[in-house]
C-alpha cells in the first residue's frame, strides 16, 4: 500500500512558476513508478509527466515539455513537479499517482494503482 499527499498548489499569474509535492507513506516507494495528472473542471484526466522507478526515465505530455519538470527522491520519499512558464490553459487539479509496474512508460490512468487526493492550481491571465 502507498498513500499520496500533494501538496504546493495555488494561485499564480500567468508567467509563473509553481513546484508541486508528492510525499508518499511507506517503505516501498523506490519500488513504484509516479506520475502526474489533472483534470480540468469538464475535462477527463490528462497525463502530464512520469518518471520511472529509479528516475532515470522521464515523459511529459506535449503541451507541458521544456516547461514542467518531474524527479523524484527516493530517500525522501517525494515526487516534485517543477513548473515554470504557466499558462491559465494548466488550470486544474494535480494528482499524483504510483504504479506497480516497473518497466515501460505508462501514461493511462487506468495503469495506476494508488492516487493523491489533487492538489489545485489556478493561472490567472
Amino acid at each position: 500500500q502507498v498513500q499520496l499527499v500533494e501538496s504546493g498548489g495555488g494561485l499564480v499569474q500567468a508567467g509563473g512558476s509553481l513546484r508541486l509535492s508528492c510525499a508518499a507513506s511507506g517503505r516501498t516507494f523506490s519500488s513504484y513508478a509516479m506520475g502526474w495528472f489533472r483534470q480540468a473542471p469538464g475535462k477527463e484526466r490528462e497525463f502530464v509527466a512520469f518518471i520511472s522507478w529509479s528516475g532515470g526515465s522521464t515523459h511529459y505530455v506535449d503541451s507541458v515539455k521544456g516547461r514542467f519538470t518531474i524527479s523524484r527522491d527516493n530517500a525522501k520519499n517525494t515526487v516534485l513537479l517543477q513548473m515554470n512558464s504557466l499558462k491559465p490553459e494548466d488550470t486544474a487539479v494535480y494528482y499524483c499517482a504510483a504504479t506497480a509496474q516497473r518497466i515501460g512508460l505508462y501514461s493511462r490512468p487506468n495503469e495506476y494503482d494508488y492516487w493523491g487526493q489533487g492538489t489545485e492550481v489556478t493561472v490567472s491571465s
